[in-house]
């Protein structure tokens, strides 16, 4: 009976580990770096593990020059500055926000303060002191807010509300300052997951962003968190919020990637069915996507987004070739999803990224055939 139970758990390890640890009739197994069969990554100019930035999805340098700026002198003008020659429709300023607001919160971690110690972060409160109708500092404190109450506290607790609370109050605090920045209400959206709206009082929060910015991709990712299963929503509801984007999505949007993002959200914790990432459902999602980041703008601060969930679902799809045309783009950073989900987001993305290379090379392919 003892050997039955052995058996039955080697099974089952072999269930959950099939889809990363790529079969040998394939020709893909996995050795020890040096070897003298192992895909080299940095053959394709690949950076190392260590160099890749877990901070952004893609490349921002006026950001992370801002950032390092205000961080090295608690100064919040320079963030200020940026955000006010940002496009307020756009997705680009809703990442600078959600980064500043990060920034803040994190320092705060870091250094909570005390009786002989400034806290982290103390440049966002002087921003809101100093500057209380600059709607750029009221977005980043109403985002700090959330990021705090997800970070510190449990939902569900008094804590947890407490924040979620002030937060919405924030929210309605910069939606006076700019009435027709969708920033504030596109905030509210996790509050809104956070307290559980009902779904009434959710729609019409959506109704006001999409009167100001139709076609943002980030604030329906926000959306798409309420309708999930895990939420507020179901699968079946997640799903037709996420192809009805994709069915009014204009030429060159994103948002036709929007069903790939809905299946990641309901991906079984472990899969028993084999070929479920080349099922008609994944295969579907993964050409919504293709599709959508081809016909992109190379310019949009969103398409790193759907390059990185794309290289996760091509891996596992083992569409080598497809992953490594992705990897090419995003190569370097690696704040997005799934990477962040990790404790380790550069190890997770390094073991995809050494995948991806090795199935690309066991079917022939080299640092000269892929295309650039």
């Amino acid at each position: 009976m003892e050997i039955l139970w052995v058996l039955f758990a080697l099974l089952m390890i072999g269930f959950v580990l099939g889809p990363v640890v790529m079969r040998r009739r394939r020709g893909i197994e996995l050795v020890k770096p040096g070897h003298p069969d192992a895909a080299d990554p940095a053959n394709y100019g690949f950076l190392l593990q260590e160099e890749l930035d877990i901070r952004m999805p893609g490349p921002d340098q006026d950001l992370l020059d801002v950032l390092d700026l205000v961080q090295r002198t608690q100064d919040h003008r320079a963030a200020a500055q940026l955000l006010t020659g940002t496009e307020a429709e756009g997705e680009r300023r809703w990442q600078r926000v959600q980064a500043f607001a990060g920034a803040a919160s994190l320092e705060l971690q870091q250094r909570p303060g005390g009786v002989s110690e400034t806290p982290g972060g103390q440049w966002l409160r002087v921003w809101r002191t100093e500057a209380p109708k600059d709607a750029g500092g009221a977005a980043v404190h109403a985002e700090f807010l959330v990021q705090q109450a997800w970070r510190t506290a449990t939902p569900g607790t008094d804590d947890f509300r407490i924040i979620m609370e002030e937060a919405k109050a924030a929210c309605g605090d910069a939606a006076l300052l700019a009435p027709g920045d969708p920033i504030p209400y596109i905030i509210e959206l996790s509050v809104a997951r956070g307290l559980g709206y009902p779904r009434a009082e959710f729609e019409q929060l959506w109704l006001k962003i999409l009167d100001r910015a139709p076609n943002h991709m980030g604030a329906h990712l926000a959306a798409l968190h309420y309708w999930c299963e895990k939420w507020h929503g179901s699968r079946e509801l997640a799903t037709q919020f996420a192809e009805a984007a994709a069915a009014r999505a204009p030429q060159g949007s994103l948002l036709a990637a929007m069903p790939l993002f809905s299946v990641f959200e309901h991906l079984p914790e472990v899969n028993l069915v084999a070929g479920f990432y080349q099922s008609e459902v994944v295969t579907k999602a993964i050409h919504g996507a293709l599709h959508a980041v081809h016909s992109a703008r190379a310019d949009d601060p969103m398409l790193a987004h759907v390059r990185h969930l794309l290289v996760f679902f091509l891996v596992r799809s083992e569409r080598w070739a497809e992953a490594m045309s992705q990897l090419i783009h995003i190569d370097g950073h690696v704040g997005a999803l799934p990477w962040t989900l990790s404790s380790d987001p550069a190890a997770e993305f390094a073991v995809y990224r050494a995948l991806a290379v090795a199935g690309y090379e066991a079917n022939g392919g080299s640092p000269a055939t892929l295309l650039r």
